[in-house]
């Protein structure tokens, strides 16, 4: 196995490796697992394996959860296709950064992502590194939000487009959690930025600390918050990926948040993801 960094941020290539034989080889997911660790997102090219193999390498990082609202493969439970087609006009926007399914208590370890078939051009991929958006924050802010703590929403982001009946019973079934503004890598031990697109707000910004009237309030909260989520964006954090059919990519989900991309025009992108299961941030 070669590993090559993409960036000075996060991400690295691998080669000379199939995740089929990983998914069976104990040594070599450790290699690839220590990799990860590092580089916080791994990519790779050629990977023509069967969705079983996709997913028995992916759970070789533990179990598999599925989606509320994106479809999964019936026969392979937890591998969830994220698949765009021209046919659906009104499924064509992406996202915003985001980390994946924060609006779970326990939000995924990690993921790995698989290309059935991509535009010619376009519908790239972008990660950013938050362990490095925290480690490059200014010291008074890293104060200011070390017991910061934040609202995820499911309802407010995937169910903002659904009739309110089933708004609320998304909301149901997934209550808002809360969970800290700064995390620790519980592997690493970093400190991570964690605060993305599922954020609604602040749990305990108003306090006399912060709050000398109750106009502040609103005004604090809301630019500290649309300030911390805007640290994704920065390019120095970041490495863009262009897909490629069975192209793969690997990501720590406790360290980086991600963007699809959505400039490209009236085509197919078909995606095939296994999110792995969690721990509740500290």
């Amino acid at each position: 196995m070669k590993v090559e960094q993409l960036s000075c941020a996060l991400g690295a290539e691998l080669t000379g490796v199939n995740l089929a034989d990983a998914a069976r080889d104990d040594g070599l997911f450790a290699a690839i697992r220590a990799e990860l660790l590092r580089h916080k997102v791994l990519f790779l090219r050629d990977q023509d394996i069967s969705r079983a193999d996709h997913v028995a390498f992916a759970r070789r990082f533990g179990e598999l959860e599925g989606h509320p609202v994106a479809g999964s493969d019936p026969e392979h439970p937890g591998l969830v296709r994220i698949y765009k087609s021209p046919e659906q006009p009104n499924d064509r926007y992406e996202n915003s950064w985001h980390t994946d399914a924060t609006w779970r208590e326990s939000p995924p370890m990690g993921a790995v992502l698989r290309c059935v078939e991509c535009p010619p051009v376009g519908g790239d991929t972008m990660w950013a590194n938050m362990a490095l958006a925290y480690a490059q924050l200014p010291q008074h802010v890293k104060d200011l939000i070390a017991p910061l703590r934040a609202r995820h929403s499911i309802e407010a982001t995937f169910g903002a487009a659904m009739p309110i009946e089933k708004r609320l019973a998304l909301r149901a079934m997934y209550p808002d959690p809360e969970h800290p503004v700064v995390r620790t890598h519980p592997e690493t031990s970093e400190k991570v930025l964690f605060v993305n697109g599922f954020v609604t707000h602040f749990t305990n910004f108003h306090t006399p600390a912060n709050v000398r009237v109750g106009q502040d309030y609103t005004q604090g909260r809301t630019q500290l918050l649309d300030y911390l989520i805007s640290q994704a964006a920065i390019p120095e954090y970041q490495v863009r990926w262009r897909w490629k059919p069975n192209s793969v990519a690997i990501w720590d989900n406790r360290a980086t948040q991600h963007y699809a991309v959505m400039d490209y025009g009236p085509c197919h992108r078909k995606m095939e993801r296994a999110g792995i299961m969690g721990d509740k941030p500290f």
